[in-house]
């Protein structure tokens, strides 16, 4: 078939990078496929994320090929060590990837807990259990100022999570790039809350957890990570943390369907959090990387 492939103008530039895009049409100059590549930065300066689309009427065309090839291209001028993209175990774009030179290197579980069905009580008797030395704290939006440093901080909690082969490097956080994370959630009109476990002797922040719900307060809102610094681990904090936001949303969003996870599938620890929250599996996906 007759391809152009056509690169357009992504004003997605945010905390993380920048990103790319490119628009596949037929002779006909109907639209049969885009991608988009991530180019992060912040510790992250040689991975690239690449999210590749064809219309299925026009897959086995060539149509995919291409878009990777112009992707693959651009992630090589920048410099970059790698290409990772994501896709539903068993889908076509699981097998397209791997026909293409990706490698498997981490596989996700995906889970939803319905609200529902949420266990009140169970939540209840999690939150009310005492973890001596430590006190639960929230916020909707950007940390509050007296916090942000200790916010930023304890984000080196994600640091050591399963990755398994990945090379994902280490995200950089400041106070900047934290408020600029909240500020595009609160750009595209949703809202995003913040628990965390404030360690008693000193104030600092031990752990936390997000979750960002949409603006309309409707379908399924998103945990966006749970972290707990390495040095507070063993208190049960990240249970804890997370039934108290499960608490709040149930509380707060009355319309609000459930609650969406994925955790690497080697995260046992995590995955036993959510599993005794009542959270059910979806799918599973596949995360490959190109090794450039």
């Amino acid at each position: 078939m007759s391809l152009r492939i056509t690169p357009l103008t992504d004003p997605a530039h945010g905390p993380r990078g920048r990103r790319l895009a490119w628009l596949a049409s037929d002779a006909d100059s109907i639209p049969v496929g885009t991608a988009f590549l991530r180019l992060f930065d912040g510790g992250q300066e040689h991975l690239a994320e690449l999210d590749l689309r064809v219309h299925p009427a026009e897959r086995r065309k060539g149509v995919g090929s291409r878009l990777l090839d112009s992707a693959v291209a651009t992630a090589r001028d920048n410099a970059r060590r790698c290409v990772v993209a994501q896709a539903e175990a068993g889908s076509p774009g699981d097998h397209f990837l791997a026909a293409r030179g990706f490698r498997k290197v981490l596989t996700l579980r995906f889970t939803r807990l319905p609200l529902a069905e949420v266990d009140t009580a169970g939540l209840a008797e999690i939150i009310e259990r005492p973890h001596p030395g430590y006190r639960l704290m929230s916020w909707r939006g950007t940390a509050p100022d007296d916090l942000a440093e200790t916010f930023a901080a304890s984000r080196r909690a994600m640091d050591d999570m399963p990755m398994d082969d990945t090379d994902y490097g280490t995200v950089t956080w400041d106070v900047d790039r934290m408020r600029a994370a909240a500020k595009a959630v609160e750009q595209r009109g949703d809202h995003l809350h913040t628990v965390v476990a404030v360690d008693a002797s000193d104030g600092s922040i031990a752990g936390f957890t997000e979750l960002v719900v949409p603006g309309n307060g409707e379908g399924d809102g998103q945990h966006y990570g749970t972290g707990v610094l390495p040095e507070h681990r063993g208190h049960g904090l990240g249970r804890w943390m997370k039934a108290e936001s499960i608490r709040q949303a149930h509380r707060d969003y009355p319309d609000l369907g459930g609650l969406l996870t994925d955790t690497a599938d080697s995260n046992t620890h995590m995955r036993q959090i959510n599993d005794g929250l009542g959270y059910a599996p979806t799918h599973t996906a596949h995360e490959h990387q190109l090794d450039l």
